[in-house]
């Protein structure tokens, strides 16, 4: 099978890349570490223009009509800068619920921009991401409620609307909330802002079919576990590149560290785990996008594998470092924290490792 990226792919990869360079230098993403809605309104309007906020969405409601193998392009790069932006929560997890839900209207404003939506999924316990959702919907006066915590909203404080993954009677459900009440959290990664909504008898509209949709969910958990890992490839790249750059620049005893057969090894590692999570990653966006019979399954090897290993890379790239990276002046920090946190959205390695366990015994 040829893992490599078409001709296309690779001028949209040098078109994001591009873009970033220009409009997310060092000095505008740190700028925005701190702040509390973590975007810029002129750079995302840009990015709008571009069409890379419609990506996903299909072209006759006005999206460019592309897969998760081009998500994965633009992914890396964001992850590489790292790039700020609600692009995950709305251009990716809110548009694949959309697409998976069959709200075709909502589609089309999040393709020209002129809405951001987010989804509402995990809730606090242990085991898989959808089981453990407790959020209860009802009906009261002719009208549907919901009840519960949602600790982790991505973008929740700054979404014009929320989907909700809740329970009803009948099985697992979906709500649309609009402008909703979330309060900005503290994160791992400041690059990334998340929220929490309290949900107590909050007035919700039901959408997509009348089902169970536990299933379309698991698709939407399934496809963002991809773009996270998409995003950590960039992001390890990075610590990668600058762990070697420093150790190539930093002497010791007389000689460029990088010389020394320790510091060595440890680069080895860092680019063996890389290079397997790539793969992996690749794969399961394609398995994804072919609709392959081991999507599911190759979506949680990558949650699985990937995490853990830009965990371990950003580690040794602060590792090399020594002292300098735990500075806030230095990068390494920020994939440190950022691949902690993708670690732990929508599920963390170990919750995706019982899951491929489950999915391989089942079929035996």
């Amino acid at each position: 099978m040829d893992f490599t990226f078409s001709e296309d792919q690779e001028a949209l990869r040098s078109a994001v890349r591009d873009f970033l360079a220009r409009e997310s230098p060092a000095s505008h993403w740190r700028s925005l570490l701190e702040d509390e809605r973590g975007f810029s309104d002129a750079v995302w309007n840009r990015l709008v223009e571009l069409g890379w906020t419609g990506l996903l969405v299909p072209q006759e409601h006005g999206g460019l009509g592309l897969g998760l193998v081009d998500l994965v392009v633009v992914m890396e790069e964001m992850g590489r800068v790292p790039f700020p932006s609600p692009y995950l929560s709305s251009a990716v997890l809110a548009t694949r619920a959309c697409c998976a839900l069959g709200l075709d209207d909502p589609l089309v404003e999040l393709a020209a921009g002129r809405s951001r939506g987010s989804v509402a999924i995990d809730e606090q316990g242990h085991g898989d991401v959808i089981d453990r959702i407790r959020t209860r919907a009802s009906r009261k006066s002719g009208r549907w409620r919901l009840r519960g915590t949602k600790p982790v909203v991505i973008d929740g404080h700054t979404a014009d609307w929320v989907l909700v993954a809740a329970r009803t009677e009948t099985g697992l459900g979906s709500f649309r909330i609009e402008k909703p009440a979330a309060t900005p959290l503290p994160t791992l990664d400041p690059t990334r802002k998340i929220a929490s909504l309290e949900l107590r008898d909050t007035p919700a509209e039901p959408v997509g079919p009348e089902s169970d949709h536990t299933r379309i969910w698991r698709r939407v958990v399934d496809d963002g576990c991809v773009a996270l890992c998409a995003e950590l490839i960039g992001s390890s790249e990075s610590a990668n590149r600058i762990a070697v750059e420093y150790a190539r620049q930093r002497v010791q005893f007389g000689r460029p560290i990088a010389t020394f057969q320790v510091i060595k090894h440890k680069a080895v590692d860092m680019l063996h785990k890389l290079e397997l999570a790539r793969v992996g990653t690749h794969y399961a966006a394609w398995a994804s996008d072919a609709d392959d019979p081991v999507r599911a399954e190759a979506a949680a090897m990558a949650k699985a594998y990937v995490g853990e290993a830009a965990n371990f890379i950003a580690g040794e790239c602060i590792q090399i470092h020594g002292g300098v990276g735990f500075t806030w002046d230095n990068d390494a920090h920020i994939h440190y924290r950022k691949a902690k946190q993708n670690d732990l959205l929508l599920g963390y390695n170990g919750i995706h490792r019982e899951r491929v366990a489950k999915l391989v015994l089942d079929a035996a």
